[in-house]
């Protein structure tokens, strides 16, 4: 008898001084703490039952690398120098890269098969995209998303003018993408076009995350669900007069901001995701050179933006042909990130076999 009062009287201290822990923890416990990078975007964490985990004992979050492109010279080049980048950084340390996919929206195989995993996706209907070959991105996604067999429990979305310059981690977290902001996408200047695809029983117009489709990590599922309704979106822009003239060539950018943002998906922004020569000068931080802008200088290593520069590196310049091995390096003076990215072209042209073929 005397032990079982012993017993409940154990029982009843151990169970008071649980509640009075769990009492003291939930009032403690909430606080906010900020993503890494620029963002508006909030988390609350347990101090106590959520402690920071060591990331180098944590299991790895790997991602599919995912690059749409046409069979155009323009497009083979450089997604061949893109996946040369690839394969140089997938393995090392801090990486989070696991496999590749060209998706060539041509609607039939080309001559490297072989050397890039490619998923070949149907383009829209003759017509269908008025002339903006873009449009064809969210379909070829939904296509391959539907039929491919995907291992990555999450998806990059790059683009063939992407040269990766370091390992790249899973930037994504909680439920929330990872996504470069660009400063020319601005859904509070557009609210009035943008209501039309994204009403207001929606929320507010600062749920539409500043950026495009790529570069973005994001959760296999929730893009599946976003990606049908980027393509509906990027239609119904195309055929909307006043949306088409108002975001012109970033329309299929808008249009997954709002997808993204109908279907509640969040993004971390990271500014140290891409740099974009001519304008961001050093690599910093950056995983990915972003080559879209021409590179003009003059031999003294001035820029000389708007004119065509005695040194110049510029994609269109090669639009219908392939670049050739060994381009010449900027004068003393060019910027590091305008160097670097020269001479990351150059290595890739120099390793990859039958390069301009």
């Amino acid at each position: 008898m005397g032990w079982g009062k012993f017993f409940f009287t154990v029982v009843i201290t151990l169970s008071a001084a649980l509640i009075t822990y769990n009492i003291l923890i939930s009032a403690n416990a909430s606080f906010k703490q900020e993503f890494s990078g620029p963002s508006t975007k909030t988390f609350s964490q347990d101090p106590i039952i959520k402690m920071p985990l060591d990331r180098s004992k944590t299991k790895k979050r790997l991602f599919h690398t995912a690059v749409t492109s046409s069979d155009s010279v323009y497009n083979t080049w450089q997604s061949r120098i893109m996946y040369y980048w690839f394969n140089k950084y997938k393995n090392e340390p801090n990486s989070e890269m696991g496999g590749f996919t060209r998706i060539l929206h041509s609607g039939k195989p080309d001559n490297f098969m072989d050397e890039i995993p490619t998923f070949v996706a149907q383009p829209l209907p003759s017509g269908m995209d008025q002339g903006y070959i873009v449009l064809n991105r969210p379909w070829a996604f939904v296509q391959w998303l539907q039929q491919a067999q995907i291992e990555e429990d999450y998806i990059l979305m790059a683009e063939p003018d992407h040269v990766i310059v370091k390992p790249i981690p899973n930037l994504s977290k909680d439920g929330f993408g990872a996504a470069f902001p660009f400063f020319y996408i601005e859904p509070k200047k557009y609210e009035s076009v943008l209501r039309k695809f994204f009403p207001q029983e929606n929320g507010p117009i600062t749920d539409i995350d500043p950026i495009g489709n790529s570069p973005v990590i994001v959760a296999k599922e929730a893009l599946k669900k976003i990606a049908p309704t980027w393509m509906n979106v990027s239609l119904a822009m195309k055929k909307d007069p006043e949306a088409d003239k108002a975001f012109g060539w970033v329309l299929e950018m808008y249009a997954y901001a709002v997808s993204s943002a109908l279907h509640n998906v969040g993004n971390v922004l990271h500014k140290e995701f891409m740099i974009q020569p001519p304008w961001d000068t050093e690599i910093g931080k950056a995983f990915i050179i972003h080559y879209t802008y021409g590179c003009d200088y003059d031999m003294k290593g001035k820029m000389t933006y708007g004119k065509i520069g005695e040194w110049r590196f510029d994609k269109r310049s090669y639009s219908d042909k392939w670049p050739p091995r060994n381009l010449s390096l900027p004068p003393p003076g060019v910027p590091e990130s305008v160097v670097t990215l020269v001479k990351m072209v150059n290595e890739a042209t120099a390793n990859i076999p039958n390069w301009g073929s």
